[in-house]
């Protein structure tokens, strides 16, 4: 969603007042869980929904 809102990481990272080490990851997938306010602000940068930007993956 970053590539097609043309955004770089750096730039939601700021939208968002979180630091870029953090969107990472959220990013990689590696975070264990996050806030719906942090998933509403994303949506809201990115103009998306929550399914866009999320799967679920068994493990």
């Amino acid at each position: 969603m970053l590539a097609k809102r043309k955004m770089q990481s750096k730039e939601l990272a700021e939208i968002l007042n979180i630091t870029p080490a953090n969107l990472s990851i959220l990013k990689t997938g590696k975070a264990k869980g996050f806030r719906f306010d942090t998933l509403e602000a994303i949506c809201k940068a990115l103009e998306c929904q929550p399914g866009d930007i999320m799967e679920y993956v068994e493990e």
